[in-house]
C-alpha cells in the first residue's frame, strides 16, 4: 500500500514539475534571435542530460542488480567450497560472463532505442521529400511530421522513463526509486523546456504547444502507473531483476539521443539571414553552424546537467 502512495506522489510531482518547466518559454516573450538562443540552450540540455544523467543512471541500475545476486552466489559458493574448491573458480568465470553480458546489453539497448526512433522518423515522413517548394502542401506536411516526430520521440522517451520508475517502485528499493526519480526529473524538466522552445521556434501556436507539452508531461506518470499495475499482478520475484530498470532507461536514452542530435540540433544550427538592398530587393542568405554566442549557449547547456549530477551520489 505504501508503494502505491509513493508512486502516486512521485507521478504527481513529475507531472506538475515537467509541465511548469515547459510553460516558462510560453510565459516569457522572446524575439526571434533570443528564441533561437533559448532553443540552442535547450538543445544543449537535451544532449547533456542524455549523456551525463540518464545513461550513467541506466548503467548503474543494471550493475546494481549485481551486488545482491553476487552476495547470494558468493555465500552459496563459500558453503560449497569446503567440499568442492574448484567451484569458486567456476563461480568467478560465471561472474565474468555476467559482466560481459551486461556490457553487450548496454550497447545493444542504446542502439535499439536509437534505431527505433530512426524507424519512427522514416515511417512518419520519409516519403514526403519530393517537393522543393516551401509553400507546397507536401513540404508543409513534411515539416509538420518532423515536428510531431520530435514530440513523439520525447514522449516515447518519457514513457520508457515511466517504465523505469514503475519498476523501481515495484521492486521496493527505496534507494533505486530515488535514483530513478532524480535522474528522470533532472532531464524531464529541461526536456520540456527544450521541447516547447523548439515548437515555438517552428511556429506552433500556443494552444497546440500546450497539448504537446501535456502529452509529454503525462507520458511518464501514466506509464509508471501502468507498469506498476502490470507488475503487481505477479510476485516481485517473478520479475527479472533491477537490470530491467536499467534496460528501460538505456532504451529511453537511445531514443533521447536520436531526438536531440537528429532533430533539434540540425534544426537550430541552420537558418536564414535577410538583407535589404538599396534598390529594395530582399536577399536571403542561408547559413549553417552556430554563432559564437550560440556555441557558448549549447556548451553551457550540455555542461549544466553534469554540474547538477555531481551533487547526486549513489
Amino acid at each position: 500500500m505504501d508503494e502505491i502512495w509513493t508512486l502516486l506522489l512521485l507521478c504527481l510531482a513529475m507531472l506538475i514539475g515537467c509541465y511548469m518547466s515547459g510553460l516558462i518559454p510560453l510565459a516569457i516573450t522572446f524575439s526571434e534571435e533570443k528564441l533561437k538562443l533559448v532553443t540552442v540552450f535547450g538543445a544543449g540540455l537535451l544532449v547533456g542530460t542524455a549523456l551525463a544523467v540518464i545513461i550513467p543512471e541506466g548503467i548503474h541500475a543494471m550493475y546494481s542488480a549485481g551486488p545482491g545476486h553476487h552476495d547470494h552466489e558468493h555465500s552459496s559458493t563459500e558453503k560449497e567450497a569446503t567440499e568442492h574448491k574448484h567451484e569458486a573458480g567456476s563461480s568467478h568465470d560465471h561472474h565474468s560472463h555476467g559482466m560481459e553480458d551486461n556490457h553487450s546489453i548496454i550497447g545493444v539497448t542504446l542502439v535499439i532505442g536509437f534505431i527505433f526512433m530512426l524507424l519512427v522518423d522514416q515511417i512518419g515522413g520519409s516519403h514526403m521529400h519530393g517537393s522543393s517548394d516551401p509553400e507546397s502542401p507536401d513540404t508543409i506536411v513534411q515539416q509538420n511530421r518532423n515536428k510531431i516526430t520530435a514530440t513523439l520521440g520525447l514522449v516515447v522517451h518519457a514513457a520508457a522513463d515511466g517504465v523505469a520508475l514503475g519498476a523501481a517502485v515495484m521492486l521496493n528499493h527505496s534507494s533505486l526509486t530515488l535514483i530513478v526519480f532524480v535522474a528522470i526529473m533532472l532531464h524531464k524538466a529541461p526536456a520540456a523546456f527544450g521541447l516547447v522552445s523548439f515548437l515555438l521556434h517552428e511556429g506552433f501556436d500556443r494552444p497546440r504547444i500546450k497539448k504537446h507539452l501535456f502529452v509529454f508531461s503525462i507520458a511518464a506518470p501514466l506509464m509508471a502507473i501502468i507498469t506498476f499495475i502490470c507488475l503487481s499482478q505477479k510476485s516481485a520475484e517473478s520479475f527479472t531483476d533491477i537490470k530491467t530498470t536499467g534496460i528501460a532507461m538505456l532504451f529511453s536514452a537511445g531514443t533521447f539521443l536520436y531526438v536531440a542530435t537528429v532533430h533539434v540540433l540540425p534544426e537550430v544550427s541552420s537558418g536564414q539571414i535577410k538583407h535589404t538592398n538599396p534598390d529594395g530587393t530582399i536577399v536571403i542568405h542561408e547559413h549553417k553552424g552556430f554563432k559564437n554566442v550560440e556555441l557558448v549557449a549549447i556548451v553551457v547547456g550540455a555542461i549544466l546537467p553534469v554540474i547538477l549530477s555531481l551533487g547526486h551520489k549513489h
